[in-house]
């Protein structure tokens, strides 16, 4: 159903890592949330991030993304340490995040969200009350016009000055991606924006997912419970049982790891 085939870009597959996690530990209190985790994803792959609720896979994209700062270990990205960089120091470098929880503002349009996303990385200043000047109102032209590209990679043109709180849960969460996607990301990370669709919606997503990798030259990685879309859609994966890895390969790999099979597949479920 999400059937996706591999063509081999620039440098191929597995030449070049852009995201290495080096023996990540993240505490709370008395709770470890994740337990000396380590794997690497390769530039140019979508790579999935599975396993049972509660496993840790969450608190992994907040450690990438720097919402939390690990209690040890190491992230480096395209071989630059940022475990300590702050957000939008990470952001500046290329990471993108698009969140589980849908984190819009509903007041607003489709457009002013997606700008308002954009908006972050500008560089030139801002005139009091909103109005650009000199370089900044290049920039903002610059800006509206990667929004409309996303807009339109999205299918979102009919529903552009729409408020995001009318709108169906399913082109919600497709905002929330195009939000993270305007930025222009190397590396993006998606958590579960598949969660609540019906199967014609992640059918779209899988497409606008495949889309972004292969036509925006972008790395992805996904947490999705679906194994159907995981499956189809991954190079490769790994897999966290209460904040340990027990499994990190490829789909063909990974449906046949014991551990995986045993703490989240199930013997029924192997494809």
């Amino acid at each position: 159903m999400y059937c996706r085939v591999r063509i081999g870009k620039k440098g191929g597959y597995g030449l070049e890592r852009i995201l290495e996690i080096e023996n990540i530990s993240l505490q709370f209190g008395g709770v470890k949330a994740l337990d000396n985790v380590t794997y690497h994803i390769n530039k140019g792959e979508i790579f999935s991030l599975i396993g049972p609720n509660g496993a840790g896979k969450t608190s992994m994209l907040n450690c990438i993304s720097g919402l939390y700062h690990p209690t040890s270990g190491s992230i480096l990205y395209k071989g630059k340490d940022i475990t300590k960089m702050k957000p939008y120091e990470r952001t500046s470098l290329g990471i993108a995040r698009a969140f589980q929880n849908i984190a819009l503002f509903a007041h607003m349009s489709v457009l002013d969200n997606l700008k308002l996303g954009k908006h972050s990385l500008m560089k030139s200043g801002v005139f009091s009350g909103g109005l650009y000047i000199g370089k900044a109102s290049k920039e903002e032209i610059e800006h509206r016009q990667k929004v409309e590209e996303v807009i339109e990679f999205l299918e979102l043109q009919d529903i552009r000055h729409t408020p995001v709180g009318t709108l169906p849960y399913g082109l919600q969460k497709r905002v929330e991606v195009g939000r993270a996607l305007a930025l222009r990301p190397e590396l993006i990370l998606l958590d579960e924006p598949m969660a609540g669709m019906n199967n014609a919606e992640k059918e779209l997503m899988s497409r606008f997912i495949l889309d972004m990798h292969e036509m925006m030259d972008t790395t992805v990685v996904l947490i999705e419970h679906d194994l159907g879309v995981v499956m189809s859609l991954s190079d490769h994966i790994a897999v966290l049982d209460f904040g340990k890895r027990i499994g990190f390969g490829t789909p063909k790999e990974i449906q046949q790891n014991p551990d995986v099979i045993k703490a989240y597949i199930g013997e029924e479920t192997v494809m």
